[in-house]
């Protein structure tokens, strides 16, 4: 084997190459530019970021990469994401990305330059096979990347080759905790850019639940009816955007009561409800993240009812509390206020005091969302849990009451329902907006909604 072949990300079963060939495959290319050459979509707001990130640490130098791929079974990766805060920093977000690296070189007494280590474009002429020979980075096999001056272009950041990267010294974004946790509260308040991005997501999360409550009929013909309505969103996700922003819950029944179900092997029954946590991610990566929990008769029980009005009213009094100022957790108390209530009032809990009422809703209320679905988790606690809300920042709602279907607390008719509203809102001036308002939470406009779409 040669030291070229040694290098290429090869399988064991490919054939070698002859020098013949070798000569053969380097000449005879037509140029071939970029087939789209436009600028990162994020292209005009990234240099504030960065300059953000540069006030935070003067002097210092910042190495954020993009990640690397993870192998899946033997030679087959995982599809590859860039870090959120890489592609945050940079407006880079595809799958070329494996193995990039920015980097924020101190420049001056206060500020830095920044400059993008990666692979370019592999030369036909050079000798290295790679375009045509590598699994992993050949243009053959996983498509055209850019080369220096196209990324340059691309991105308005000087770029340079990854191999001159060597191993460098710095805050490493992948283990440096300080580091990590600037980039998350950076990220805490939205611009206005990242706010059209995040209702796009809503808005095709929205078309995608409108194709699930469509495809019911098929969906509950077959014998894992979850799986297909995974498949019928997921269509829709990789349609519109990048796929889904996390992997999709449909659950139903009694697996509505086991908070991240994403196994959806279950046969569907007409007589349950459907709990469907699901989001679209936009192209540049901004995720959606919203739950409807649907009669799969199209018509809600007077159990079925009784449980959802519940939640809905904890998810009504969660979201009157969002407004610049307030606590982040004052809407996750005023949500669960409701629920202990309401469980008192049937009996369930002797009185509404204390935190019994958390064997039944189990989590928090909500999250802050963006690029990663629990977006800005390595905030310190005194800027994200323990802060305030601030306009702009963007956030879900979400109370749910899971009722185990093995719960000798509850009567028998409550056991084994799982109910959750999920909906985003943006923090505004003066309270917040529901972004995601397009889905109906109200028993009587899911019904009607639900009718209406199965008619069609």
């Amino acid at each position: 084997m040669t030291d070229t072949a040694a290098r290429l990300h090869i399988g064991s079963h490919d054939l070698p190459v002859s020098p013949e060939l070798s000569r053969f495959m380097a000449g005879g290319w037509a140029p071939s530019p970029l087939p789209d050459s436009s600028r990162v979509p994020a292209y005009a707001v990234t240099p504030a970021r960065r300059a953000r990130l540069s006030a935070r640490f003067p002097g210092e130098r910042l190495i954020v990469p993009a990640g690397e791929l993870k192998v899946r079974s033997n030679d087959c990766d995982y599809r590859f994401r860039p870090h959120s805060a890489y592609a945050w920093l940079t407006g880079l977000t595809g799958e070329d990305q494996v193995g990039h690296v920015l980097v924020l070189e101190p420049s001056g007494p206060h500020g830095h330059e920044a400059v993008l280590y990666l692979r370019p474009r592999s030369q036909r002429a050079d000798g290295t096979e790679e375009f045509y020979r590598d699994r992993r980075y050949g243009e053959f096999w996983v498509g055209r990347r850019p080369d220096l001056a196209e990324a340059e272009r691309l991105t308005g950041i000087r770029c340079a080759h990854l191999d001159a990267l060597g191993t460098p010294a710095g805050r490493n974004a992948a283990d440096d905790a300080e580091l990590a946790a600037a980039l998350g509260e950076l990220r805490l308040v939205k611009d206005a850019w990242e706010v059209e991005q995040l209702q796009l997501a809503v808005d095709h999360t929205t078309a995608g639940f409108e194709d699930v409550v469509r495809s019911l009929p098929r969906a509950l013909a077959h014998p894992r009816g979850e799986r297909w309505i995974e498949g019928v969103f997921g269509l829709r996700a990789r349609a519109e955007g990048n796929g889904t922003g996390y992997d999709t819950i449909a659950a139903s029944g009694a697996h509505a009561c086991v908070l991240h179900w994403i196994r959806n092997d279950g046969r569907l029954d007409p007589r349950d409800l459907l709990l469907l946590d699901a989001g679209v991610e936009t192209d540049t990566l901004y995720t959606a993240d919203v739950t409807r929990t649907l009669p799969l008769s199209g018509r809600f029980s007077p159990v079925q009812r009784q449980v959802y009005e519940l939640v809905l009213a904890a998810q009504e009094a969660g979201i009157a509390a969002l407004r610049p100022g307030a606590s982040f957790r004052d809407f996750h108390r005023a949500g669960m206020r409701v629920i202990a209530e309401g469980l008192a009032e049937w009996g369930v809990l002797k009185d509404a005091e204390g935190d019994l009422h958390r064997r039944y809703t189990l989590c928090s209320s909500g999250h802050m969302l963006g690029l990663d679905v629990h977006d800005c988790a390595k905030a310190r606690a005194q800027t994200y849990l323990d802060g305030v809300l601030e306009e702009g920042q963007v956030l879900t709602v979400e109370p749910g009451l899971y009722l185990q279907p093995d719960d000798e607390t509850l009567p028998a008719e409550l056991r084994g329902i799982g109910v959750r509203i999920e909906d985003d809102l943006v923090i505004t001036a003066d309270g917040a907006r529901l972004m995601s308002g397009a889905l109906p939470r109200t028993v009587a406009g899911i019904e009607e909604w639900m009718g209406t779409l199965l008619e069609g």
